[in-house]
């Protein structure tokens, strides 16, 4: 269960090199990680051996997210079979490559709702791939940190618990930033082929635990929410 990371950042790979050179980015040029990486080394949990099976797929989610948010073009991903990908959420119906990008991508799969539109804070309907993954840049701005708490089983089904977490330091949908840490925890299974490549992932959590953290904030009017969320840096991610 290796990934090929010959240069760029230490956690992901598929970023940069001679496999890369090709690439279409989502945003024009590959994301920088240093910000999160700080984030994550400064408050993670765990610190696993280098080489073991937590390391390894520690790795291999956070250059699977990499790819879903960054890359444009399927033949570009790495760490996907592309024609098998399946992608569920608690249980409901499984989407494929085609069925994500109906959704218009970024965060708006991993959100999904069957709460009546009117009490929907983040609606997936509504939002594109752009306008998603602008929304967590700009609520964290130091980034959405992930871990691996615990891997119970290993490929080719990969069973672990994870954590994200940021701080709402931007705001968040029309409420003002509080500076609070915001995270939740869930339980993922990932299967992979012969060759490593996911073929199917299920998350298990619930989301109003991220979303109702970044409600806490007063309403801002227009003025300053335009201002606000003006951010420049989408390629700067978690």
């Amino acid at each position: 269960m290796e990934l090929s990371n010959v240069e760029g950042d230490k956690y992901r790979s598929y970023l940069h090199g001679e496999g890369e050179k090709n690439t279409k980015w989502r945003y024009g040029a590959p994301p920088n990680y240093d910000v999160v990486n700080k984030l994550f080394e400064e408050e993670r949990t765990k610190v696993w051996p280098p080489g073991s099976l937590e390391e390894k797929v520690q790795n291999l989610v956070k250059t699977w997210e990499m790819e879903i948010f960054h890359k444009e073009r399927l033949e570009d991903f790495k760490t996907i079979d592309t024609e098998k990908y399946v992608f569920s959420l608690n249980g409901k119906g499984a989407l494929n490559m085609e069925g994500i990008g109906k959704l218009g991508g970024g965060y708006n799969p991993q959100l999904q709702t069957s709460l009546p539109e009117e009490f929907r804070c983040y609606d997936p309907d509504k939002e594109t791939s752009e306008s998603s993954h602008r929304a967590f840049t700009t609520t964290f701005p130091r980034g959405f940190a992930l871990e691996i708490l615990k891997v119970y089983a290993g490929p080719p089904e990969i069973v672990y618990k994870f954590r994200h977490w940021g701080y709402n330091e931007g705001p968040f949908k029309g409420h003002a930033p509080t500076g609070d840490l915001v995270e939740f925890y869930g339980i993922a299974i990932m299967e992979v082929d012969e060759e490593m490549k996911i073929v199917r992932v299920e998350f298990f959590y619930e989301r109003g635990e991220l979303l109702g953290g970044l409600l806490k904030g007063a309403p801002m009017d227009s003025s300053a929410l335009e201002a606000a969320s003006s951010c420049p840096f989408l390629r700067n991610t978690g």
